[in-house]
C-alpha cells in the first residue's frame, strides 16, 4: 500500500511540474519585450467644436506606457488648418501622472474629411535630447463653418452675447 501512495504522489508532482513548465514556456513565448514598447500610447483624440463660445480646437489623450526620465517634456506640434506654421504646445511630464490631455490653441479653417497632422516628441528635462517621437493624424467629420464668428454666449452663466442682438 505504501508503494502505491508514493507513486500517486510522484505522478501528481510530475504532472504539476509539467504544467508549470508548459505555462512558463507559453508566457515566455507570448510576452512583450518592454524595450520594444513606445513611451506613449495615444488613447484617443479629435476635434472639438464649441459653437456657444465660437471656439474650435483639437487634441489627444496620451498614456505613458513605460517609465520616462524625471522632468521630461512632451512637445506636440499641431498642423494649423488655417495655414501657417505648426502650433506648438509643451507639457512637463510628472512621475505621478500616467495620462495627459494635450490640446491645440484655437484654430479655424477646419475642412471635413481632411487629415490634420500632429507631431509628438518627448525630450529630456533640458529639451536637448530627443527620447521618443511619434505622429498622429486627426480627421474632422464636419467643417468649422458650423461655428459662428462671434460667441453666442458670454460669461459663466451663458448670457446672450450683446454684440449679436439685432442680427
Amino acid at each position: 500500500m505504501l508503494v502505491r501512495e508514493d507513486r500517486t504522489f510522484e505522478k501528481i508532482v510530475a504532472g504539476a511540474t509539467g504544467l508549470v513548465l508548459t505555462l512558463l514556456a507559453v508566457g515566455w513565448m507570448t510576452g512583450e519585450d518592454p524595450a520594444q514598447k513606445p513611451y506613449l500610447g495615444i488613447a484617443g483624440g479629435g476635434f472639438i467644436f464649441n459653437y456657444r463660445e465660437a471656439d474650435v480646437y483639437y487634441g489627444f489623450t496620451a498614456n505613458v506606457l513605460k517609465p520616462l526620465p524625471v522632468g521630461s517634456w512632451l512637445v506636440a506640434e499641431f498642423e494649423d488648418p488655417g495655414g501657417g506654421p505648426p502650433l506648438a504646445v509643451e507639457t512637463r511630464l510628472h512621475a505621478r501622472s500616467v495620462r495627459y490631455g494635450v490640446r491645440s490653441p484655437s484654430v479655424r479653417g477646419v475642412k471635413a474629411g481632411r487629415p490634420y497632422h500632429v507631431s509628438i516628441r518627448i525630450y529630456d528635462y533640458s529639451r536637448t535630447e530627443l527620447i521618443w517621437a511619434g505622429e498622429k493624424d486627426f480627421v474632422s467629420q464636419i467643417d468649422d463653418s458650423v461655428v459662428p464668428d462671434k460667441p453666442l454666449t458670454i460669461g459663466p452663466g451663458y448670457y446672450p452675447n450683446p454684440d449679436l442682438k439685432g442680427g
